[in-house]
């Protein structure tokens, strides 16, 4: 029997990468899904895709870091759908690499009011919906930063730090309500977010990328969104709080 059948699911940040995989993956599996995004462009082509596999998905701008937007995602999808299932809270921005002391005001504020307020918003809203339809399942993307640390990433990795602490107080006051909140905490997967950092299109840049994962190369978007889905079945009946790493080895060293 499949589990996502007449189900609905929201993914934030679903035009590129592993929110793109992620919305593919849950269509694939039989689930109605919100594309959620600020690239128009792309979230539309994702959106595209989806029905182009016979599954039915709807596109919604939203900028996560503004609670009218995010409001108004989630009004959509109850709109569209009538009950919201499953969410993804994907969307985040990798900010501007720089020593801490060095780091602005409002280069710090950006990815913490989308990396981890914006998480906090999606839950806020998602979470009365999903009690109305008698529960539902939240992953959050965190990161292997949420984990460890890393120079040069002061804003980032605090804010996935934080969505970490997050996703275990939502699991502590919502597990007994039928609504399991798990986070997952990715490597360095091969997306467009690297590309735009030079990490994937230099070939020795590359290189010094993969070696830092034991097992030998880059992520793909679609291993980490077939954990996101997986973590959604009963299969993960039994989970809840928890952050799941997928990350080839990386915080084994």
């Amino acid at each position: 029997m499949n589990s996502f059948l007449g189900k609905v699911a929201i993914v934030t940040g679903a035009s590129t990468g592993i929110g793109r995989a992620t919305a593919i993956d849950f269509a694939e599996k039989g689930a109605n899904v919100v594309v959620a995004d600020v690239n128009v462009l792309e979230g539309n082509a994702t959106v595209a895709h989806i029905r182009g596999i016979d599954r039915k998905a709807i596109f919604v701008r939203c900028d996560v870091a503004n609670e009218i937007a995010v409001k108004a995602m989630v009004g959509s999808t109850i709109h569209e759908y009538g009950r919201l299932d499953f969410a993804c809270n994907n969307a985040g921005i990798e900010g501007r690499s720089s020593p801490l002391a060095e780091m602005s005001n409002g280069d710090w504020q950006r990815v913490i009011d989308v990396n981890l307020t914006g998480v906090f918003l999606s839950m806020k809203y998602e979470i009365p919906e999903m009690l109305k339809a008698g529960g539902g399942t939240i992953v959050n993307m965190a990161s292997i930063l949420g984990q460890v640390g890393f120079a040069g990433a002061a804003a980032y990795t605090a804010a996935k730090h934080g969505v970490l602490g997050l996703t275990k107080v939502a699991a502590l006051e919502y597990a007994a309500k039928g609504i399991r909140v798990n986070a997952v905490c990715p490597a360095f997967i091969d997306t467009p977010m690297l590309a735009r950092g030079g990490l994937t299109t230099d070939p020795e840049i590359r290189k010094t990328m993969e070696a830092l994962h034991p097992i030998g190369r880059l992520g793909d978007p679609d291993e980490v969104a077939k954990v996101v889905t997986w973590l959604c079945t009963p299969d993960a009946s039994f989970m809840a709080g928890e952050a799941v790493l997928v990350d080839g080895g990386y915080v084994a060293r």
